[in-house]
């Protein structure tokens, strides 16, 4: 298990690499210019020209360089050792100014908000949406496996049919569909919940749900067809002739192995979910990092867009790297 878990720690660093190439290449390539964006930041032209000679957009291979630098805490260490930071920090002081902390991970300023750098933006904004994803998943996971266990109980059922119509429903309509339906519903025709606002619980109830129900519908359908193939196998048959309860073979039996397709699916949805939804947080004017992620692709912001993909890029490796480790603790026969 240990070598597992050093083995994909020494991977997470070459496959940030690739994805930030992949990813700054793409970016770069977005039409226009960040600095004369009209609803970006527009600063005058001789601050632009300033801007773009200290952070290298006019030239892909020095930008790619120098943002790589500050990106794997090279550059911080190095201003440590040979005494720069602190003459940075002497010189702002004697001029009265106010330099921006400093990080070893530094994500860069933000090209499209003044005055803010992409830790800060994230750092605020990414546990909104962590804890918009969290609760989604919980969601999805009683929905899930709830109707998966009541579809596999009574296969081609009546209420079989209809777990597995609500599972396509929620698979098949788009995120914004259902986030629209649930707003006119509650919020414009019932007027129970509130439109477009942040900071309480039953401001996270429509959002929560809305996301949730892709991830529900597809848990349903695993566990449905884990369930019925687990309870057709040789060692529940044994278990009911030795006398144990239906609800010990369903759910201390047959759910525990049923659910090992549920643990792969939960790797990648668990990261996507708690990285924010772009399109459920745009409908409901959520403000995780997903909306920001949105704005900075509109705005060509090169330093916004690699912070939110790097953070999701590493959740998603980490979730995955969990959901290994969960899959050795569940059944030690697995590899």
């Amino acid at each position: 298990m240990g070598r597992l878990i050093l083995w994909r720690l020494i991977q997470l660093p070459f496959i940030l690499l690739v994805i930030y190439t992949i990813t700054l290449t793409l970016a770069w390539k977005i039409p226009g210019n960040p600095l004369e964006n009209p609803e970006g930041r527009r600063p005058p032209p001789e601050i632009a020209l300033a801007m773009q000679a200290q952070y290298n957009l006019d030239s892909f291979p020095r930008f790619y360089v120098s943002y790589l630098d500050s990106l794997t805490g090279i550059r911080w260490l190095r201003e440590s050792i040979d005494g720069t930071a602190r003459q940075q920090a002497t010189n702002a002081e004697a001029q009265g100014l106010a330099l921006p902390p400093r990080h070893v991970i530094d994500l860069g300023p933000s090209l499209q908000y003044k005055d803010q750098r992409v830790n800060e933006i994230i750092a605020s904004s990414l546990p909104v949406s962590v804890l918009l994803g969290a609760t989604s998943i919980l969601i999805a996971l009683v929905i899930g496996v709830f109707a998966g266990v009541v579809g596999a109980i009574k296969p081609n059922s009546l209420i079989d049919l209809v777990t597995l119509t609500v599972a396509l429903v929620g698979i098949s309509l788009p995120s914004f569909v259902i986030g629209t339906v649930l707003l006119l519903i509650f919020s414009v025709t019932l007027r129970w919940l509130p439109v477009a606002t942040w900071g309480s619980p039953r401001d996270m109830l429509l959002p929560a749900i809305t996301l949730s129900l892709p991830f529900a519908a597809y848990i349903a359908r695993l566990i449905r067809m884990g369930m019925i193939e687990q309870l057709s196998s040789d060692y529940v048959r044994t278990a009911r002739a030795k006398g144990a309860s239906t609800m010990r073979v369903l759910l201390g039996h047959a759910l525990k192995n049923a659910s090992l397709p549920v643990l792969s699916f939960l790797g990648p949805a668990t990261a996507l979910a708690m990285t924010g939804s772009f399109v459920v947080e745009r409908v409901f004017s959520v403000p995780g990092i997903g909306q920001h992620f949105v704005n900075a692709v509109q705005n060509k912001d090169l330093f916004l867009i690699m912070g939110v993909v790097l953070v999701f890029a590493t959740m998603l490796v980490l979730f995955n790297l969990v959901v290994d480790v969960l899959y050795k603790w569940i059944d030690p026969r697995i590899e």
